[in-house]
């Protein structure tokens, strides 16, 4: 199969999947998406009938069957995404696994456990990681554009009070701090090229789902300080600046960049607050899921290492897990792997 599309099938009909994943993989060079399965056949069908999908299963028992489904997309609630994907793995199937990889540091260890046990690729789904602004952005950096980069600031939040939205259900892995604090945690890690000494952390509850609906949070690198704010119960808003002895970048929509428009990375050589030393860098439109959904599909067909292994992922969350804690103890902790 080293000259076809990879074959891939989706485990249930998640919002993201539908709306953003399954249509942008479809535009792919190195994707196929052949089969797609829910639990109630019904919404199965019709997914497979809007985006003519092949294969329409009526559990995902069936779907992990199919011998000619090559690659998994789990884009199902938190708490599922390491039991299913170990049942995907050891089916045989490659796994593209939508962050956070897991809930704690221990079970997404039993997801790399699997991996290793049954030789397949499973990676996590930040797709900020293969869209060119941030490749871009990671290059400047890299060749000294700020100076020495010494602070990354970020913002990310939305507003979502409805009690039916699995990211307002705790036992599912629901709040803010998995949803999206995720993404400047493990944005402030790959540019850095660090991994946080100790963190700590500051975690608003909702007092209906139990939730952290307001949390921030600072990271202490050896090189310098990473510092975000994120919510699910804010105005919609997101930024991640990077600022260095000699300069600023700054990303004006770094998570969910559009697909319909170019992006935009602002370079400031820092003549003054004023601005007036800002130069604007335009990144040509695309698709970050058909960019992440190619990626992962070429390294199977190429047997070589996916965009966000296992082992980045498990790196981030025990960042997540070491803030978890913090807002227990109210004193900086240590990420342990």
């Amino acid at each position: 199969m080293s000259g076809q599309k990879v074959q891939w099938g989706v485990l249930g009909v998640a919002g993201i999947a539908v709306k953003k994943v399954i249509p942008a993989m479809q535009k792919g060079s190195w994707s196929e998406i052949a089969a797609i399965a829910s639990r109630d056949p019904r919404k199965a069908h019709e997914a497979a009938t809007k985006f003519d999908i092949a294969k329409a299963c009526g559990s995902y028992e069936e779907l992990l069957q199919d011998p000619e489904i090559e690659a998994i997309y789990n884009p199902l609630p938190n708490h599922l995404h390491v039991p299913w994907s170990i049942k995907a793995a050891e089916a045989g199937k490659h796994v593209l696994c939508e962050k956070p990889i897991g809930l704690t540091v221990r079970e997404a260890r039993s997801l790399l456990a699997a991996r290793d046990r049954t030789g397949v690729k499973i990676g996590e789904a930040f797709m900020v990681k293969t869209h060119p602004q941030w490749v871009r952005v990671r290059d400047l950096i890299s060749k000294g554009v700020v100076g020495k980069l010494r602070s990354t600031i970020g913002a990310f939040s939305y507003f979502n009070r409805d009690p039916q939205n699995v990211r307002n259900v705790a036992e599912w892995g629901g709040g803010g701090l998995l949803d999206i604090g995720c993404y400047p945690i493990t944005i402030s890690r790959w540019i850095l090229g660090e991994e946080p000494l100790r963190v700590v952390a500051l975690l608003e509850a909702d007092p209906e789902f139990g939730t952290d609906r307001l949390s921030s949070a600072m990271m202490e690198f050896p090189s310098g300080h990473s510092i975000f704010t994120c919510s699910t119960q804010l105005v919609p808003y997101q930024r991640m600046q990077f600022l260095g002895t000699e300069g600023r970048i700054e990303i004006k929509i770094p998570f969910n960049a559009p697909n319909d428009r170019p992006c935009e990375i602002l370079i400031d050589d820092g003549k003054d607050v004023l601005g007036s030393g800002i130069t604007v860098e335009t990144i040509p439109t695309c698709d970050q899921y058909t960019i992440q959904g190619d990626a992962f599909s070429r390294a199977i067909r190429e047997g070589s290492e996916v965009p966000v292994p296992l082992e980045d992922a498990i790196a981030n969350m025990a960042v997540i897990e070491a803030m978890f804690r913090s807002q227990q103890t109210r004193r900086w902790e240590t990420p342990r792997i």
